[in-house]
């Protein structure tokens, strides 16, 4: 069925049966954490310590995201990546209109476009701020969801469940690391959007009940939302990402 909707057409490429997890050079898991080890810096970077450092740019070879808030805003455009991406092809999957009612539909159209623009956002204002864009914005990323059937509707929406509640947490997570107030009022506007969107999800899920603002992301006792630091994301976003890049810098 002909997808009326769509704002930007794409080709996934066949998917692998088995799913590539993130190919972070320096990083080894070791028990329930990440260790990330020095590497040496091959470009324009004089001090790793510095904030001209700490910049996003290759080294040894392998895009770093970089640190301070350039750093963050970043591993924020790595993710709207991701959720760009797969909402991209959620929406112009074969059987999209057959697989979901039409509620369903519209949650999903309305995710799409606003991911889409978030990626839009976080790549302008990188552009626009750093010293030289033409090597140090992060390049588009490649994904491979491995086995998900986007034709499923049960599949979908837990991978969209996953991605949403991931992103609240990644955006929460990553505020206190923000020092400009312009770019912590950026992450604020988009944070309330992505909780909306786990919100919404959740509820198609298991309509009528409590799961929108569930026990398990929102602290009863203290009524705030899961933080997670970019350590703790990227393992699992990193389970779509299959574009090498390196995360020393960012807790």
């Amino acid at each position: 069925m002909k997808n009326e909707v769509q704002i930007q057409e794409v080709n996934p490429k066949s998917l692998k049966g088995r799913r590539e997890f993130l190919k972070i050079s320096g990083i080894a898991a070791a028990g329930t954490g990440l260790i990330l080890t020095g590497c040496s810096l091959d470009d324009y970077i004089p001090d790793p310590n510095s904030q001209a450092g700490q910049l996003p740019g290759k080294r040894n070879g392998v895009f770093d995201l970089g640190g301070l808030d350039f750093g963050v805003l970043t591993y924020a455009y790595a993710l709207e990546q991701l959720e760009a991406d797969f909402y991209t092809r959620v929406v112009n999957a074969n059987g999209f209109a057959s697989t979901f009612n039409s509620t369903e539909q519209q949650v999903l159209v309305d995710l799409y476009k606003h991911e889409v623009i978030h990626r839009k956002i976080f790549k302008k204002i990188l552009k626009a701020a750093l010293p030289n864009p033409n090597r140090q914005l992060l390049p588009d990323l490649a994904f491979n969801y491995g086995s998900l059937n986007f034709s499923n509707r049960d599949q979908v929406l837990a991978t969209s469940k996953a991605l949403e509640d991931t992103g609240v947490g990644a955006y929460n997570g990553a505020g206190r690391l923000l020092s400009n107030p312009d770019y912590l009022l950026l992450a604020g506007k988009i944070v309330s959007v992505e909780a909306r969107h786990a919100s919404a999800i959740r509820s198609l899920i298991n309509p009528d009940s409590k799961d929108f603002a569930g026990d398990d992301i929102v602290n009863s006792s203290t009524g705030l939302d899961v933080k997670m630091n970019p350590s703790e994301v990227l393992p699992i976003a990193g389970g779509f990402i299959t574009t090498a890049f390196t995360a020393q810098f960012l807790p």
